[in-house]
């Protein structure tokens, strides 16, 4: 008999388990686990969003790989964190590129950095990757300059890849970033995106979960992504519940991600999406001190919604950890086992997926949780 997490994912998911099985490829498997993103790869043991970071989270048990996407001056789809280059490359070290540093304004803030869009392609592959946190994870640094910036194409070819010469299924979770943002550019990301996945056999049939922070291109888009993969999700990211979906931003009774957590917003959500993506800390608040606060019901809320939840981020080192988890050690220190006891602490709330910068420790957490 089905868990309830199983039906529900395949309600949401709109197929049957028959249906699974895809050309060419084993069929994933479906045992009523929740799923461990890879976040941004395993960004806490290799630079993020390089191949090496999407390598080690495949290695170290993965169900999906994350790429974030941001567009390049020619309206390409390449894979960064964000728009503004700065802290995730070489380019503040190149003097051919030094008159393109500017201010822009994304989502309503204002930055100073190097931009995609002031770069093509060719110009983007020229630079080198480097570790975004180097403070929090030293070690990373030691592969700053080995990679360079891949394309989403190139991220759909390696995880296809790997998985032809593993024999399993991963499955893609990208997410459209800054798309009002875009937009305001002349570029349009969705529509590269999806001429990307219905360019890719591996992404016509593969698990596969759109996100975005934003209503407007998920609701365009939707079903348009289903329509090229029947087995695709989508997924509403929240930000801080005071804040603004970026696309809703000036405009009249416009709702925040706090009005959209409410019950009759997680109905509304549903209209569109089948999964939501909060913070951690939107299932369990901190308070002033670090420590845990008072439970929310925003898992049950938004499963009485139909609606399943993956959650952002579980991370390992201590800074990043509840004051209840930390282990004494430095703040920067690794703590593998006040992650998983985190992580466990969200599974025995219900949640169905979450997404980790280290998922061999998200894959020992799901297997040894109760």
């Amino acid at each position: 008999m089905l868990s309830r997490r199983h039906t529900l994912f395949l309600g949401l998911a709109g197929i049957s388990a028959p249906s699974l099985t895809t050309k060419g490829f084993a069929a994933p498997s479906l045992a009523p686990k929740p799923l461990v993103f890879a976040h941004r790869g395993a960004s806490a043991l290799r630079p993020e969003h390089t191949l090496a970071s999407y390598a080690k989270a495949i290695e170290d048990g993965a169900d999906y790989i994350e790429p974030d996407l941001v567009m390049t001056k020619d309206g390409v789809l390449i894979v960064r964190h964000e728009s503004n280059i700065a802290d995730t490359t070489d380019v503040a070290s190149r003097p051919e590129f030094a008159t393109r540093k500017r201010s822009l304004t994304i989502d309503g803030q204002k930055e100073t950095g190097w931009f995609t869009t002031d770069f093509t392609l060719a110009e983007l592959k020229t630079l080198r990757a480097k570790e975004r946190l180097p403070q929090l994870r030293p070690h990373n640094t030691r592969y700053d300059g080995h990679f360079d910036v891949p394309t989403f194409e190139e991220v759909i070819d390696f995880v296809a890849g790997e998985s032809a010469a593993r024999g399993k299924v991963f499955g893609l979770i990208p997410e459209i970033k800054n798309s009002t943002h875009f937009h305001s550019l002349g570029l349009d990301p969705e529509t590269a995106f999806l001429r990307t996945i219905a360019a890719h056999e591996y992404t016509r049939q593969a698990p596969l979960e759109l996100q975005s922070f934003e209503t407007t291109n998920l609701k365009a888009i939707g079903d348009k992504t289903r329509a090229i993969n029947p087995q695709a999700r989508v997924m509403f990211l929240m930000g801080e519940p005071g804040q603004t979906p970026p696309d809703l931003l000036g405009k009249s009774a416009a709702q925040t991600f706090g009005d959209f957590m409410k019950p009759e917003g997680l109905r509304a959500i549903r209209r569109f999406a089948d999964v939501i993506g909060p913070s951690n800390t939107d299932l369990i608040p901190r308070n002033p001190d670090g420590s845990w606060g008072t439970p929310t019901t925003l898992i049950t809320n938004a499963h009485t919604a139909g609606l399943l939840v993956h959650s952002y981020t579980a991370r390992p080192e201590n800074y990043c950890l509840p004051k209840e988890l930390r282990d004494g050690g430095a703040l920067n220190a690794r703590n593998p086992q006040g992650m998983i006891a985190e992580v466990k602490r969200y599974l025995d709330m219900g949640l169905d997926g979450f997404f980790t910068d280290d998922p061999a420790l998200g894959r020992l957490a799901v297997d040894t949780a109760g």
